[in-house]
């Protein structure tokens, strides 16, 4: 029997290349995304490059009640999920004294609520068959406060310790927790006006979509916990256990700043 993947953020950057991944090793999927026409582009696409049924829930996971909506979809479409990848998510930059409070409110509720959602949404039936994998995309933002983008930094703390939790609760239960912590990458994400002229996107070849995709792949297949895409990724999120908080605090601040 086929087997059901469902993605969300999947109309462009790491969502979109998690879904050719996914389509390209069988899987059925269900993406999820605002915008219906660029879903549908994305499972046109799909259907006429893979040999897998696609199938589109145009939905603002932004929206209080969003995840229920999709779970009950799934269910009317009898479709049992195996993989789940959180992947749909926001930013925004500036101090936070001057923020706007509704964007940082659907921040929130995208980046922790609708993958705290989900989660509890279609974990059980991972458990019950005995199988499943959930692959929540975070970032290297996780591993430090970031002024300048004070609650995406603290939304992607909560990513990497809630899914550090779950992983450790579900140990032997045949269904696997993996973050994927990837730093700046060429998605739309970092395309963004606001993205393209803080000090540590400037003058730098970002990784591919692609490439992290791939990466987050292999580490959900191992049933990795904790996925940071490269070494110098790697080398920095360990450096902050070492250096003195105020360190750390100045040395983000001062990446963050606008050239």
């Amino acid at each position: 029997m086929s087997k059901t993947a469902l993605v969300t953020g999947a109309s462009q950057g790491i969502g979109f290349e998690f879904s050719k991944i996914l389509a390209g090793n069988g899987y059925d999927l269900i993406l999820i995304a605002r915008t219906k026409s660029k879903l549908e582009e994305v499972q046109d696409y799909l259907l006429r490059t893979y040999e897998v049924k696609v199938y589109v829930i145009a939905c603002d996971l932004s929206q209080s009640g969003s995840c229920g909506y999709i779970y009950e979809q799934t269910r009317r479409m009898n479709l049992e999920i195996d993989i789940l990848v959180n992947n749909a998510g926001a930013g925004d930059w500036g101090l936070f004294v001057d923020s706007n409070i509704e964007k940082q409110e659907r921040m929130l509720q995208l980046n922790i609520v609708a993958l705290t959602d989900l989660s509890r949404l279609f974990m059980p039936g991972m458990v019950k068959r005995g199988y499943g994998k959930i692959l929540n995309v975070a970032s290297t933002a996780a591993f430090q406060p970031g002024p300048l983008m004070a609650v995406y930094f603290a939304t992607k703390a909560y990513v990497l310790s809630f899914s550090s939790a779950i992983a450790q609760e579900l140990n032997g239960s045949g269904v696997s927790v993996t973050c994927l912590c990837p730093g700046p990458t060429a998605t739309g994400f970092q395309t963004s006006t606001f993205a393209q002229e803080i000090r540590i996107n400037h003058g730098h070849k970002l990784p591919e979509a692609k490439k992290v995709a791939e990466y987050g792949y292999k580490a959900m297949l191992k049933g990795q916990v904790v996925a940071i895409h490269g070494i110098l990724n790697r080398l920095l999120a360990l450096s902050t256990r070492f250096l003195p908080q105020w360190i750390v605090l100045r040395l983000v601040q001062y990446n963050q700043e606008s050239i």
